[in-house]
């Protein structure tokens, strides 16, 4: 595999197995993972093309075998190449826009569920840890004034 073609599909992999949730990252990794998710889509798309005209090169003088790792190359870094343009970190994470709310009284919550409160004015909300840590985020209106809760 040519350089070209490593440095492609690093250009996607190091920023998304660095950045993962409910892991713990590092600065200097998480540094190392911002810096190359800000350049990858350069990267991706000049390792793409370079690894094309490699793969075009050397496409017609290989056997059955090395043209299957050329391929398997090729399409390789063309998906680095497409993943390093889309921001799929916001696939794992779910709005909630239409949240519905028991009273106190009706809550089917465990004695010792953790929440996090919102109090603005006359209103309040209770929002549970255990659904924010699926959602990470949600959307609601308490005392009139839109606010988004993120865990």
């Amino acid at each position: 595999m040519s350089v070209a073609a490593l440095a492609g599909i690093a250009a996607f992999f190091i920023p998304a197995f660095i950045i993962r949730p409910f892991t713990y990252q590092s600065p200097r990794g998480l540094l190392l993972a911002m810096a190359t998710r800000d350049r990858a889509p350069l990267i991706s798309l000049v390792c793409a093309v370079a690894t094309l005209l490699l793969v075009a090169a050397l496409w017609r003088s290989s056997g059955k075998w090395p043209k299957v790792a050329l391929g398997t190359t090729l399409v390789l870094v063309t998906f680095s190449a497409v993943m390093s343009r889309l921001n799929y970190f916001e696939w794992m994470f779910h709005p909630v826009n239409n949240a519905q709310f028991d009273a106190e009284s009706a809550s089917k919550l465990d004695q010792g569920e953790m929440i996090m409160a919102v109090r603005y004015g006359s209103d309040a909300r209770a929002y549970p840890i255990r659904e924010m840590a699926y959602h990470h985020i949600l959307n609601d209106v308490v005392g009139g004034v839109p606010i988004a809760i993120t865990y």
